[in-house]
């Protein structure tokens, strides 16, 4: 189950809608098949910010603030209500839409990218991918994710790990470190592939790629003065920078697993800093560049 997403004003808007009669927009279940447990069970592809912000409110979680349209209700919480108006809230409908097994993935991204545009404006590309697809490899991102020393050497704002950032970031590390220089253009698109394909592996090899990540994390650790950051005073890492490091860093120790670098001067060169600035983003012959200028320097004789 993914935290809330939303903010105390985002969610009092939605409840300000509830209350003032609009409907809640549908929400979209799936039937999804399980293959670690056999088992099916339905999940919430759209709509799980709407319920849980339900929940909070009725369950008092939730204090009403920056109402438009119902001034007089801000900072009420559910009981503050007059008991009419709590009843009327609770008869409140809610709509639900079940696609079953046979509704491929085509249709779920149609829902995606036609629907309630409003709403999936906002939406960042990890918390769609965990809404539309779920498995064993999904499961082990979210498990690294919560490694400590991936924290420390990559940190986040709370704001870009309710976004998924940090899951976002290590899906990028593996499907480059693996599959780069098939990489093309379009990244979403990449990533959802590699997503799909590693999610359907019946056994994935969770132990080998765990240690790899954490033999990385480790490597990183001891000569990476500041991490995956920049430098002391930033305080969060871009995804170029780590790409670069991570996957470059991965891709060293496969060559060699007990590296020990020469020399860690090229971190402040001109070139590395030109391989790793925003401009040399999303193009297949920057990303190898990037990955393998890391790599080389490190295997260095």
């Amino acid at each position: 189950q993914r935290e809330i997403a939303w903010d105390e004003k985002k969610q009092s808007k939605f409840i300000e809608s509830v209350l003032l009669g609009l409907p809640i927009p549908f929400i979209f279940v799936g039937d999804i098949y399980d293959p670690v447990a056999n088992k099916s069970r339905l999940e919430i592809i759209d709509g799980t910010q709407r319920i849980r912000t339900l929940a909070n409110f009725i369950n008092n979680e939730l204090t009403l603030e920056g109402l438009d349209k119902l001034p007089n209700l801000n900072h009420f919480t559910f009981t503050d209500l007059i008991f009419s108006r709590q009843r009327r809230f609770k008869r409140t409908t809610i709509r639900i839409v079940e696609l079953t097994k046979k509704a491929y993935e085509e249709v779920r991204q149609y829902l995606f990218e036609t629907r309630h545009i409003d709403f999936f404006i906002l939406k960042e590309n990890m918390e769609k991918r965990r809404e539309m697809q779920h498995g064993a490899f999904l499961n082990l991102i979210d498990e690294l994710s919560e490694n400590s020393k991936f924290q420390k050497l990559c940190p986040f704002s709370d704001t870009l790990k309710k976004r998924g950032e940090p899951q976002e970031f290590i899906l990028r590390f593996f499907a480059y470190l693996n599959n780069y220089k098939n990489f093309k253009s379009q990244v979403n698109q990449f990533l959802d592939d590699y997503l799909e394909e590693q999610n359907s592996q019946i056994n994935l090899d969770r132990a080998k790629m765990k240690a790899e990540f954490e033999l990385m994390l480790d490597f990183v650790e001891k000569y990476f003065p500041h991490g995956f950051k920049k430098g002391e005073k930033h305080s969060t890492t871009s995804r170029i920078r780590f790409e670069a490091i991570s996957v470059g860093v991965a891709l060293a120790l496969r060559k060699r697993k007990s590296l020990k670098p020469k020399s860690m001067d090229w971190l402040d060169s001109a070139e590395f800093k030109e391989y790793t600035t925003s401009d040399a983003s999303n193009s297949r012959p920057k990303l190898i560049r990037r990955t393998e200028y890391v790599r080389d320097q490190l295997l260095a004789k």
